[in-house]
C-alpha cells in the first residue's frame, strides 16, 4: 500500500516528517526516476525511492507491532480463501508493508488482535509451549449452572482430549443470559463457542480483551494503533525474549 514519502523516509530513519518534507521540497528525492513533490505517495515494495541519489531502504530489523479491534463479521486472515468477498483484518490497516495477524478470532467473534512482522514473537505467542493468558468477555444464552462452570474450569473433552484448566469469573447472571470473563492458556479452534454449546448455552457475544500483557483498552471496533515502547517491552518480557535480541531490534511505535 502507498504511503506519503515523508512518512516512508521517517520510517527509514531520515528524521522527522517535517524534516523530510523540507528534503522533498528541496528536490533531493526522486520517485521512479523523476523528482518527487510534496503529496507524492509510494509503495516501498513496488516503487523506487531515492534520496540524494541513494535508494531508500526500510531496515529489515524494523519490527512493526499494531493492536487492532477486530469487528464482528471480519475474518482474521490475510486473504479471503473462499473467494466470497469477505472483509479481512488487513483491509482495516491502510499501511504498507507485510504484516500479519498473530493467532485468530473466528468471524463472529471480536476484540483484540496483534498484527506484526515479527516472526519469532508470533511463534512464541501461538506455540503451545509458550503458554500465555488470553482473556475473553463472553455473553452466554441462559443461566449456566455452577456445576457446568466448575466442569468447564477443570477441563472438558474436546477433539478427544481434555482442555487445559480455565479461569472463569461470573460477572453478571440473569434468567436470560450469563456474562462471564474467561482466561485461557491454549487456543483450540472455536474452543469457547463449542464448549458453551455443549453445555446448552450458546455464545451470544465474544470479545477478546487481553493477550498476555497486551490489553484492548479503549479501542473501538475497527480501530487500531501502533504499540508504544512500554507495551512492546512488556510483551517481549512476558515471552522471555533474550536480552541481546531486544537491544538489536528497531521498533515502529507511537
Amino acid at each position: 500500500m502507498k504511503e506519503r514519502l515523508q512518512k516512508l523516509m521517517a520510517r527509514a530513519g531520515l528524521g522527522s516528517r517535517r524534516d523530510n518534507e523540507q528534503i522533498i521540497a528541496a528536490g533531493r528525492v526522486r520517485l521512479n526516476g523523476r523528482v518527487a513533490h510534496l503529496g507524492d505517495k509510494a509503495d516501498p515494495l513496488v516503487d523506487k525511492v531515492e534520496v540524494d541519489g541513494r535508494l531508500l531502504e526500510l531496515s529489515n530489523n524494523q519490527q512493526i507491532y499494531i493492536k487492532l479491534y477486530k469487528p464482528r463479521g471480519v475474518i482474521s486472515s490475510l486473504e479471503d480463501e473462499m473467494g466470497q468477498g469477505r472483509s479481512i483484518v488487513r483491509d482495516l490497516i491502510p499501511q504498507s508493508g507485510h504484516i500479519y495477524p498473530v493467532g485468530r478470532l473466528d468471524k463472529q467473534s471480536e476484540g483484540l488482535m496483534l498484527m506484526t512482522n515479527d516472526g519469532q514473537l508470533t511463534h512464541r505467542l501461538t506455540h503451545p509451549r509458550y503458554a500465555h493468558d488470553k482473556v475473553y468477555e463472553v455473553l452466554l444464552e441462559g443461566q449456566i449452572s455452577k456445576d457446568s462452570l466448575d466442569q468447564w474450569r477443570e477441563g472438558v473433552i474436546l477433539d478427544d482430549r481434555l482442555t487445559a484448566p480455565a479461569d472463569i469469573v461470573v460477572v453478571t447472571r440473569s434468567k436470560e443470559n450469563t456474562f462471564i470473563r474467561i482466561t485461557l492458556r491454549e487456543g483450540r479452534k472455536r474452543q469457547i463457542r463449542r464448549i458453551a454449546a455443549e453445555f446448552g448455552h450458546p455464545v451470544l457475544k465474544l470479545v477478546r480483551i487481553e493477550i498476555g500483557p497486551l490489553k484492548l483498552g479503549n479501542l473501538k471496533p475497527g480501530e487500531w494503533r501502533y504499540l508504544n515502547k512500554e507495551e512492546i517491552n512488556k510483551l517481549q518480557k512476558s515471552l522471555d525474549f533474550p536480552t541481546k535480541q531486544k537491544k538489536k531490534l528497531k521498533h515502529h511505535y507511537e
